[in-house]
């Protein structure tokens, strides 16, 4: 990870939403490798949760029970030199939380309104110092309202979905057209749900990544950042 030539107080909080395979987390990543922040996934936190609730038979539709499971779960971020690992309970779970059978229960346990305190909690915790990017679907307007900087990412369904299909070849074995349904359902539950729905705040900056490489975007980012360092 590079290190930042400024001091802690010249830092800013930099929060990065959107929908569902916009590229939130690979450009986050790479946003904070290239001003030496810290990089916080929060979407993996809710995965870890739904990947623990499952694995005790806890259904989304059981929020009492899933409410009351928080307290033997504990969920912790490693930052690395190439990804962010994931421990749930001590165990890395990086790899297992990556499936869409995940991604779709993610999305509902966040509806729960202790987990969702919960996780929020403790991502506000992670971000006090400053130095941070921060990528979720409600970062920008719940989380972190006064980040320095905000961005709302977006794509085509198609374009998401062909990116997803990408990164589980191999892994998973799922079709296109499975894919775009998925996606599709995983943002009517983002955005309707009650708690926190997913859209753009007023002060960030919408960026449609459709025909944008992963380079264009970050470097797009750093720019911006830098600007607001600068006092530009």
């Amino acid at each position: 990870m590079k290190q930042s030539s400024r001091s802690t107080q010249a830092r800013i909080n930099i929060a990065i939403d959107g929908p569902a395979g916009a590229g939130k987390s690979t450009v986050a990543q790479h946003v904070a490798r290239e001003l030496g922040y810290i990089y916080i996934d929060t979407g993996a936190m809710y995965r870890a949760v739904a990947l623990h609730m499952n694995r005790r038979g806890i259904s989304p539709d059981e929020p009492e029970r899933a409410t009351e499971e928080m307290n033997q779960l504990q969920v912790e971020l490693l930052p690395g030199e190439d990804r962010q690992s994931i421990l749930l309970n001590g165990e890395d779970v990086t790899e297992l939380i990556r499936t869409p059978e995940v991604s779709l229960q993610a999305s509902k346990f966040a509806q729960i309104a202790l987990i969702r305190e919960t996780l929020v909690h403790m991502q506000r915790q992670l971000a006090e110092r400053k130095g941070t990017v921060m990528d979720g679907r409600d970062i920008g307007t719940h989380v972190l309202p006064h980040a320095e900087q905000k961005w709302f990412l977006t794509a085509t369904v198609e374009e998401r979905a062909r990116r997803r299909y990408v990164e589980w070849q191999g892994k998973e074995q799922i079709t296109m057209e499975q894919l775009i349904k998925d996606i599709a359902e995983r943002d009517h539950q983002d955005a309707t749900r009650a708690i926190s729905p997913l859209k753009q705040a007023d002060d960030a900056m919408l960026l449609d990544t459709t025909y944008m490489s992963i380079d264009e975007i970050v470097q797009r980012m750093v720019k911006q950042a830098n600007s607001i360092l600068d006092g530009e």
